[in-house]
């Protein structure tokens, strides 16, 4: 038998709180391990008490109630409830509302996707709005009612999902989801709601909807309608931004999240493509932190070109083009890259995820001293980007999993920054372009994105440092005074 917890937030629910918890059908013991835990935040009445008295001569359920110690808000009680089902091993937590407004007696319609196929759903919502007129029925205030329609398209709209309703308060959660989300950063307001819908859809969690009827009875609303709206809505716009890179929140982040794992930006102007049409057909090509091999993929199959890719992931690869190494601590030895036949060494986003950037373009100038042939390819995020300057004065400054401020990066760049380390170790700079957003990786890769992608490109021909969001170098090496004195030595030798 699955452990189900069901979780009853209440708040001011004194007349209310016992006809709520008898309402819950007794015959789930029959299928689930139930506890109920009846959680009053921070009462003004006597909440805590009746539902203490009712727990204490109900022999049918397992009852348990508290009282917290200060009014931790809608989104914090749900916090206190999802973090005891975690620390108490439930395989399920199904919210229901105090008020008794979401009927508790559909609770066994809203378990049973779970009793079909457990393993593939993550949560279940107990919608109003699959059938509409029940909601109108139910007595729903019209205000409500259309509000709830309007702002749940607006929400599908930005997460590209298509959910009924977002705003209902009778859910069920699968706990080892959970786990993963840290729902724990979300608001301690009413918009947890959409915080945690959000994070079950960004991390392509399956959601499933049950329709329900409902029931407003006299039962006193605490949430603001205006207030509501705006914090969901400027929700949305912080994750779309998120998307873009140019914000981030953790909030949005998978616990166990793969840091490593990139999207291919060939197919649109970005670094990969310009390496893509710079590094010509059937050249010898060095990937040093190639991620997926992205780019070394279409060079090799497209452009006939010989490619050996060098990182720290994948270690049960047999590819035989792949050398698994950590960046941080050497450069491939002679007897895995003869560095003497390379044309070309690609160094894409990856600088700024070093512990010693200048150590690690000291050892590659060292290593292709010899070979002037040698063409480096090297990009970075441009921390000067116009967005991230207003997020600065705004006093943002927020790390994330992707974009100019990705968590991972050591190390932050401009376009001066960025060169001054490459000449510091007697680098030519050959040619320099700054990029744009990666717009296609937001909305598609379709005729919106490339009118924002041209928009982007002309305003960097007004400025690279501000609008460009990375930099990209095209690098040779130059002689330096160790070539020089190891090339007057020689002729030292050569005349005695």
């Amino acid at each position: 038998m699955k452990k189900l917890l069901i979780y009853i937030v209440t708040y001011n629910h004194e007349n209310i709180i016992k006809r709520t918890i008898s309402r819950i059908p007794k015959h789930l013991n029959k299928k689930y391990k139930i506890d109920i835990l009846v959680s009053d935040d921070f009462s003004k009445d006597n909440t805590y008490e009746e539902a203490l008295k009712y727990s204490k001569n109900c022999k049918d359920l397992n009852i348990s109630v508290i009282k917290t110690s200060e009014n931790l808000g809608y989104g914090g009680n749900q916090k206190l409830g999802y973090l005891y089902a975690i620390k108490n091993d439930y395989d399920l937590v199904a919210l229901i509302h105090g008020d008794g407004q979401y009927s508790p007696e559909f609770l066994g319609d809203l378990l049973s996707p779970f009793e079909n196929d457990f393993n593939k759903i993550d949560m279940v919502l107990g919608s109003r709005m699959i059938n509409k007129l029940d909601a109108i029925k139910g007595k729903m205030p019209i205000y409500k009612f259309i509000g709830n329609i309007i702002l749940t398209r607006i929400q599908n709209f930005f997460l590209k999902s298509n959910l009924a309703e977002f705003h209902t308060g009778y859910k069920i959660y699968k706990v080892s989801a959970l786990k993963n989300i840290n729902f724990e950063k979300n608001t301690n307001d009413f918009h947890f709601d959409t915080e945690i819908i959000a994070q079950f859809l960004i991390n392509n969690y399956v959601i499933k909807e049950i329709p329900i009827k409902t029931f407003y009875g006299d039962e006193v609303c605490n949430v603001n309608g205006v207030i509501y709206a705006k914090n969901c809505i400027t929700t949305l716009v912080k994750y779309k931004l998120m998307t873009l890179g140019i914000f981030n929140d953790i909030k949005y982040i998978k616990k166990n999240y793969n840091e490593n794992k990139y999207e291919t930006k060939l197919n649109f102007y970005s670094p990969h493509s310009l390496v893509f049409n710079s590094v010509k057909f059937g050249s010898n090509v060095l990937d040093l932190g190639s991620g997926e091999g992205f780019v070394c993929d279409q060079l090799k199959y497209k452009k006939n070109c010989n490619v050996k890719m060098v990182d720290n992931i994948g270690k049960n690869t047999t590819d035989k083009d792949k050398i698994l190494l950590d960046l941080n601590k050497k450069l491939p030895d002679n007897n895995e890259v003869d560095w003497s036949k390379i044309d070309y060494v690609i160094v894409l986003d990856i600088i700024e995820h070093l512990q010693n950037p200048e150590s690690f373009v000291t050892n590659l100038r060292n290593k292709i001293a010899n070979n002037k042939k040698i063409k480096v390819i090297a990009s970075t995020g441009n921390i000067a980007f116009v967005v991230t300057r207003i997020m600065l004065f705004l006093g943002l400054f927020n790390y994330g999993k992707r974009g100019i401020l990705d968590i991972t990066h050591t190390r932050l760049f401009t376009f001066s920054s960025f060169k001054k380390l490459f000449k510091d170790s007697d680098f030519n700079l050959i040619n320099i372009k700054g990029i744009p957003a990666p717009f296609p990786l937001v909305f598609g890769n379709n005729f919106f994105s490339k009118i924002l992608l041209n928009i982007n490109r002309f305003f960097i021909l007004i400025s690279k440092s501000i609008f460009s969001y990375q930099i990209y170098f095209e690098l040779e090496v130059r002689n330096n005074t160790f070539n020089e004195l190891n090339f007057i030595e020689n002729q030292i030798k050569k005349t005695n």
